[in-house]
């Protein structure tokens, strides 16, 4: 006889719808971390896109949109733990999921690493201001130890944590936009809507810079047995975190590059320009502010990442691909505690590393943000495939579900390019070393896992059946409530 489940526990022992809508989208917005976009970032695009970069920003949010579409079709039917690990095993079989699971376990934890590493880059210039100097281990144990407790303690918590900072960082950054508009006398910039000086290849390198801006928008699907109305607020959230940080990404940096005209200071090479406008406009306090919204934004981003990292993690262990341990819920807290642990301890040790070695923090977030965008590309792609394979499975395909699936690859087919490179090309020229190296990296780690996947099935020849049970068994739950 089987036991009951307490109303407060999900069929994998989390805590049962939980999380309003809020809290929902604050997990995408979270691990998208506008803030960090014109606070650091946005400088980059400029450089290739020139007076085209909101331009850029539109054709991004535009792709990713169809990729959202894509993943709506199996958001709004069943809901998981497992993020787009179980949607793919459900549209393209066990091994295509697997990869899947990798692939975000990695984008997760590697954008987790690249925004600490922010973290402990802004907290040592704000504590250098006050005369505090400290070690850079020290502020990744210290970021990525207050993410561990939060995520370890509650969802709920982890939630309104990351819902409230994320938005004093975005209410900032918005009411500095206001203030460089208006020192500009509200000026409406010609050069950006006649997009001057801009080039077809720019905007399309600006295109490749901006969708890494999104990467983590699906993030709250990892939260199928946390949130509350789970088939309705979850695509929600897809949805609209991609529209909302795109539009924030859009005024900014409209109102950025107006600020920058008539500069000797170029956007395109210019670390902070949030501070450096804040203090042309005579605000220079609202700059201090804005690093701290910066700093804050980073940290809500590794917090943001240990969730669906973990959550992934704890069902994958469910089905037999890791210890089982990994796969247990904390009796008391309701979260897969000891995945947030191991998840914690990489993103912690692996920039920790990287620091010991000699290679600077810097670097270094450069480094785990190139590698994490290939996992979340692979992903897209994956998932946009996935889409209209589940669908003509369910007797539901339309001509326009595959139409929405060729959008959602040949959009992704842009940034994989800019990643990769085309040997030849000067619109798509291959990185340098070591980012050369990046892609190979990425690579091998796969065939690692897959290795150990079918290693694992050889040991264990019901795993693969106790996965596609276990994930089809989520879709007959819901079944009733999506009335498909």
């Amino acid at each position: 006889m089987t036991a009951e489940i307490p109303l407060s526990q999900s069929a994998h022992g989390l805590k049962n719808e939980c999380l309003s809508y809020g809290e929902v989208l604050a997990q995408s917005v979270s691990v998208i971390a506008p803030t960090t976009v014109p606070a650091a970032v946005l400088s980059f695009s400029y450089g290739s896109a020139g007076n085209g970069t909101w331009l850029s920003f539109v054709l991004a949010m535009t792709g990713l949109l169809f990729v959202g579409i894509n993943i709506n079709q199996f958001a709004r039917r069943s809901a998981s733990p497992g993020s787009l690990y179980s949607y793919i095993v459900k549209g393209l079989g066990p091994t295509a999921g697997v990869i899947c699971a990798l692939s975000l376990v990695l984008a997760y934890l590697f954008t987790g690493m690249s925004t600490l590493c922010g973290f402990a880059i802004f907290g040592q210039t704000l504590l250098a201001q006050i005369g505090i100097h400290t070690h850079i281990l020290t502020l990744f144990l210290l970021g990525t130890g207050a993410a561990w407790y939060a995520a370890y303690k509650d969802i709920q918590l982890s939630a309104k944590m990351m819902l409230v900072l994320e938005g004093v960082s975005i209410i900032l950054i918005l009411l500095l936009g206001l203030i460089i508009w208006a020192h500009k006398g509200f000026a409406i910039d010609m050069a950006q809507l006649t997009l001057k000086g801009a080039t077809p290849g720019g905007i399309t390198m600006g295109v490749v810079l901006a969708v890494f801006g999104f990467s983590g928008f699906e993030s709250a699907t990892s939260l199928g047995d946390e949130a509350q109305q789970p088939l309705k607020n979850i695509p929600k959230a897809v949805k609209q975190s991609t529209i909302w940080a795109g539009a924030f990404f859009i005024v900014m940096t409209y109102i950025e590059v107006l600020g920058f005209n008539g500069s000797s200071v170029d956007l395109a090479k210019t670390e902070a320009p949030l501070d450096f406008l804040a203090h042309q406009a005579g605000v220079g306090f609202l700059g201090i502010l804005i690093s701290l919204g910066a700093l804050l934004s980073f940290f809500v981003c590794t917090l943001g990442c240990l969730n669906p990292a973990a959550r992934v993690l704890f069902l994958m262990a469910r089905h037999g691909l890791f210890h089982n341990s990994l796969g247990t819920a904390h009796k008391d807290n309701l979260t897969p505690y000891k995945a947030i642990a191991l998840a914690s301890l990489i993103t912690f040790l692996l920039p920790a590393t990287l620091n010991v070695l000699g290679i600077s923090t810097f670097d270094s977030q450069g480094y785990f943000g190139t590698i994490c965008t290939l996992g979340f590309l692979l992903v897209y792609v994956l998932v946009s495939i996935a889409a209209p394979v589940y669908l003509f499975r369910l007797r539901k395909l339309r001509p326009i579900d595959i139409v929405f699936s060729l959008l959602g690859v040949g959009f992704m087919c842009l940034p994989i390019l800019g990643t990769v490179g085309v040997p030849g090309s000067t619109l798509f020229p291959p990185p340098k070393a070591p980012i050369s190296l990046f892609p190979y990296l990425f690579l091998l780690y796969l065939a690692v896992g897959c290795g150990w996947f079918f290693y694992q099935r050889i040991r264990f020849p019901k795993m693969v059946k106790k996965m596609q049970h276990s994930i089809e068994a989520i879709h007959i739950r819901y079944s009733d409530q999506n009335n498909l």
